[in-house]
């Protein structure tokens, strides 16, 4: 066996379909999100502007959550000391918990390193543990999901994506005394779409069904105190789990779930995700603590956020670009071809100073590939028309496929 031959050829199948992924080398400036530096291929760096972080409302800039990081790390220091089991729960953990907790009106919460480790230990625990387990998973839901399913080795049921009747087809079908499991997101990231809960919620009271729900994309971002669509919407009570991240609105990094005390403790003891990883460093808890806090307080990030996001769409088709339908605050650009979302991505960046990666397979479907802005709060009226300029120029020096 050639190993180095095996390995150079499946990076050039990546080239060879024209969707090789390349990094940005970047700094953001801080207090000044969405202005940064790009160190490549530059000598020096070089002024750009961030237009597709998952820093939704820049928190992760914002004083309070900076100062609360600055203040933990000269009260406690850097790390955690270790797994909670040995040394890591410190009390900003229990009380980020109780936050969160209460920001779904759940019983308890559970904190991870990574919204993608939370949905994989958590689902691959709790399938494991019911016995006979089967897991309805919606078609477009995130890899972090599908390989906690896959991971927990039960029977899987794959429900084309938001489609109600095929769900209720399912689980019809199965038998009515086997555990079961809805697994869903409340927004898909890449069509800025919204699974109909309170459906979904229907069905599983109809055939004794057990709820999980991603909120990755929502929580800090709707309802009164940025509960997520479940909150929104006053559907939190009826959802079993509700999952979320520390990465994206809340702007610092983690995962968690929340739900009654049992399951908690289930997960808590059972999950090797959770049992034996370095717990997240008191400094970075002590910064989503705050941001937690703010936003449960504070709307004002999410109005300005949702006002930027819904000119950025009306300048788009306004001005014929293909800007996919959204109800969020998520707005796609669709392409379709993975080498001119890259070509287009690079010269928005070169020329224009302007940085967006683009989506290719397999986080989208081949032939969907296209571009996805987060517009921000702070994203202004001048930096939302220059952007539309930009791709109107690019999309007419490349030829490219208006809106219909």
């Amino acid at each position: 066996m050639n190993y180095a031959d095996v390995f150079a050829k499946a990076i050039d199948r990546l080239h060879a379909e024209g969707r090789y992924r390349v990094f940005i080398d970047i700094l953001r400036n801080k207090g000044a999100y969405p202005n940064a530096r790009c160190f490549a291929g530059h000598n020096g760096p070089k002024p750009i502007t961030v237009w597709c972080s998952n820093d939704y409302l820049a928190m992760g800039q914002h004083p309070e959550v900076t100062a609360a990081m600055e203040a933990a790390l000269n009260d406690v220091g850097a790390g955690s000391g270790g797994t909670r089991n040995i040394g890591g729960n410190t009390h900003y953990h229990v009380d980020l918990e109780a936050e969160l907790a209460d920001l779904h009106g759940k019983q308890g919460a559970l904190l991870f390193t990574s919204g993608y480790v939370s949905n994989d230990a958590t689902l691959s625990t709790l399938a494991k543990i019911l016995p006979g387990c089967i897991v309805y998973s919606d078609a477009l839901n995130h890899a972090s999901m599908i390989a906690g399913i896959r991971n927990a080795g039960c029977e899987k049921r794959v429900y084309r994506h938001n489609d109600m009747a095929h769900l209720e087809q399912l689980l019809a079908a199965d038998d009515p005394e086997a555990p079961k499991l809805i697994v869903f997101e409340s927004v898909y990231s890449m069509d800025g779409d919204v699974a109909p809960i309170a459906a979904i919620c229907d069905l599983a009271d109809q055939y004794n069904a057990l709820t999980y729900c991603d909120e990755v994309h929502a929580v800090g971002m709707y309802g009164p105190r940025g509960g997520g669509i479940t909150e929104r919407d006053g559907l939190a009570d009826r959802v079993t789990i509700i999952e979320g991240t520390l990465g994206k609105a809340f702007g610092v990094m983690g995962g968690y779930i929340t739900t009654d005390t049992m399951i908690i403790d289930v997960i808590r003891s059972y999950a090797p995700g959770f049992i034996f990883t370095t717990s997240l460093s008191p400094v970075l808890v002590a910064g989503v603590l705050a941001a937690v806090r703010h936003l449960k307080a504070s709307s004002a990030e999410r109005d300005a956020q949702q006002a930027s996001a819904a000119m950025l769409k009306a300048l788009l088709a306004e001005a014929g670009l293909p800007v996919m339908p959204s109800t969020t605050h998520i707005v796609p650009l669709m392409v379709g071809d993975p080498v001119k979302a890259k070509k287009i991505s690079d010269i928005l960046l070169a020329e224009y100073g302007i940085y967006v990666q683009p989506i290719n397979f397999p986080t989208v479907p081949r032939g969907t590939e296209r571009l996805r802005f987060t517009p921000g709060p702070m994203h202004d009226e001048s930096m939302i028309r220059a952007l539309v300029g930009a791709l109107s120029e690019i999309w007419t020096r490349e030829e490219l496929r208006l809106a219909a």
